[in-house]
């Protein structure tokens, strides 16, 4: 099921569009003498927006935490097992909210 505007701000707008958010990409010509020696004739360039880096920088602080907290996943089967396990909707709010605006900063 997929989960459409969850911050609550319709359409684009919970990311306002900058100039350093968005992608550039230039294509330089190539020059006589690069024509002339049959060296590549043209440069492409790809220069990545700063949500890219930080979803980037993101991912590799992921990567270096364990998949599965085994401890944790046994606790928590424990509780529901013996219908002690209790949801803080609370807290589950502010983490919600708190992920959506690292991902707008």
């Amino acid at each position: 099921m997929p989960v459409n505007n969850i911050t609550g701000v319709p359409g684009n707008a919970a990311q306002p569009r900058t100039e350093s958010n968005q992608v550039q990409v230039g294509r330089n010509e190539p020059s006589a003498a690069q024509q002339a020696s049959g060296r590549p004739s043209t440069v492409d360039t790809v220069s990545l927006t700063d949500t890219a880096a930080r979803l980037r920088e993101m991912g590799n602080s992921l990567a270096k935490l364990p998949v599965v907290d085994s401890q944790r996943v046994e606790a928590v089967r424990r509780a529901i097992a013996e219908g002690t396990f209790e949801v803080d909707a609370e807290r589950i709010a502010r983490k919600m909210l708190s992920f959506e605006q690292e991902l707008v900063r």
